[in-house]
Order: structure tokens, then sequence, then C-alpha cells
């Protein structure tokens, strides 16, 4: 019997490629053909803008929507974390891939001291940005975008010490071995999605070929997680340009708990709250509506205040 065709939409980084081969080989172990489609960005062709600067919605997914629309893909394989809270009318998340762990680390060639007044690390993430501001404020931080080779390339240059990166991402590209530190997620909280892949398809795929690749694909306690962690975000309208933050782990006895909030850009300001729930739905629109009336409705206005100039 001739194996059905799934054509998957991903960016061509070598990360994003790794994680479309990964849904790959689930799709073909589960009787499908899959074909990779790989395609640019508008955030992979504009290297030398801040995210903030050109506009953080759907800048690493408006290309492959528009090829899902078209049907020229079946499915769109994106990091959770690229995803906007709310997506355009017509497209869902299907399915997510099982985690791997969201932390953020540094990496480097050399050891790193965060003590260090000279200290200076690269990111094109406003969270860590802000994040570091407010526990490490001796830092120095450099905007730096790019594929990871092309970031590690540009610490090799020695214009930074070191990168915070998503721990995945390195673990996956095989350079776990120069982590140099690993950041608490206590305090150090990562962005909503961090460490998962995403599978987002349009409402004209074929709803029993769209059942068959969720059950191939989808892991339900990260669906669980990331999921109450999405409904955070939509609730604090945040973006890949807002310092907002939100994490979800499964407790013992079966209830979520969710850690998230938001910082200023300077990082003065920093709003964090953690509350529990079993629906996840509810749960991040609970703690999104806590932060927001705990101070992070007025540091959200500043923000896009200072985008906006």
């Amino acid at each position: 019997m001739e194996r059905k065709i799934i054509k998957i939409g991903t960016r061509k980084s070598k990360l994003a490629m790794w994680q479309a081969n990964y849904v790959a080989d689930m799709l073909d172990a589960s009787g499908f053909q899959p074909q990779l489609v790989p395609i640019e960005t508008k955030g992979d062709k504009i290297q030398n803008v801040a995210l903030s600067k050109i506009g953080s919605k759907g800048v690493f997914t408006e290309e492959l929507e528009s090829m899902l629309r078209r049907r020229q893909i079946d499915v769109a394989v994106h990091s959770a974390k690229d995803l906007q809270s709310q997506l355009p009318e017509g497209f869902h998340v299907l399915s997510f891939c099982e985690r791997e762990s969201p932390d953020d680390v540094i990496v480097s060639d050399k050891e790193i001291d965060l003590n260090n007044p000279k200290l200076i690390l690269g990111t094109s993430s406003t969270r860590r940005v802000a994040m570091l501001k407010h526990y490490y404020p001796h830092v120095t931080t450099v905007d730096v975008r790019g594929n990871l080779q092309t970031r590690l390339e540009k610490m090799k240059s020695g214009i930074m010490d070191g990168l915070v990166l998503a721990y995945a991402g390195v673990l996956r590209m095989n350079y776990d071995q120069i982590v140099r530190y690993w950041f608490d997620t206590e305090r150090f909280v990562p962005p909503v999605g961090q460490g998962a892949i995403a599978i987002e398809i349009h409402d004209n795929l074929d709803q029993e070929i769209a059942k068959k690749i969720k059950s191939a694909t989808n892991h339900v306690l990260t669906e669980k997680m990331i999921l109450t962690e999405r409904s955070f975000l939509r609730g604090m309208d945040g973006g890949c340009s807002i310092p907002v933050f939100g994490h979800a782990q499964m407790e013992m006895d079966g209830q979520i708990i969710l850690k998230g909030g938001i910082a200023s850009l300077n990082g003065k300001e920093l709003i964090q709250r953690t509350m529990y729930g079993s629906d996840p739905e509810e749960l991040g629109k609970s703690l999104a509506n806590e932060i927001l009336q705990s101070g992070g409705k007025k540091v959200l206005e500043e923000i896009k205040s200072t985008i906006s100039k």
C-alpha cells in the first residue's frame, strides 16, 4: 500500500532542520512518507536588526503559515517558543513533541564567572537581557542574532565571553560540552514553550490525517504544560520582544505548578508569581491576571511604549 506523503515545512537553519527531521522520523515510523520543505523566514533574512525592531509576531512563522494556507505543505514545524500567543484564524497547534530541558545556559570556550564585573554575554532575547540586568547588573550584554553556528563564530571572534542560549538547542546541535553555567529555573524562569517542538496545521488539512499525525507526534504531558504556558502568554499579550516568562510543571499530586512573570527592559522591576491549578487554560489566565494586577500592566505598557518609538 502506498504511503501518504506529508510535506513538512521548516526553516533552513541546522537546528530547525534537526527538529523537522525529528518529526519526520516519527511520521515515517507511523507509516507516512515525510518530505521536508525548507524555507527562509523574515526572521532568518534580517540578521542585522534586533527582533524587537522588526516586529516579533510571526517573524519566524509567517511564511510557513502562508504555505500551510496554500496547501504547499501539510504541517509546519517550529520551536514552540517562536509561536505567537494568538495564531491567525484557521491555524492551530496540532501537537507538541516531548520537551527537552527548558533551562537557559551559558556556553563558552573558557570558564565563566558571573561575578566578574567585566563579563560580556551575547543574547538576542529581551527576556534574557532584562533578567541579566536584574540579577547580574554588572554584566554587559551585546545583541547577537543568527543561527547557533553564526553566534558561536561571533563569540570566538572575541566580542563576548559567552552566549546565553536554550540548553535544548545546544544539546541538539552537540555543543553541550561547552556549557559553562546552568541558570536556576526557579529564578531565571524560561520563556513559554522553550525546549519543545510544535507542529502547526491549517484547518484545510484532512481531519483523519491530522488525527494520525497527532497520535504519532504528540506528548500528552508536554502538551498540557505548554498549553498552560501559552494561556498565560495570551493573557499577558506577550511576544518575542516582551520580557514575559512562564514555565509549567506537573506536581506529584497531578496539580500543575505555573511560575511566570514580566521584567522591565532595564531589569529594575521583575514581577513573578507562582500558582497551582488543574485546568491549563484557567491556570494560565489566572496567573496573567495576578501579574497584571500586581504591577505587570504598568510594566507592560511602558515596554510597549518604548518598543514602538
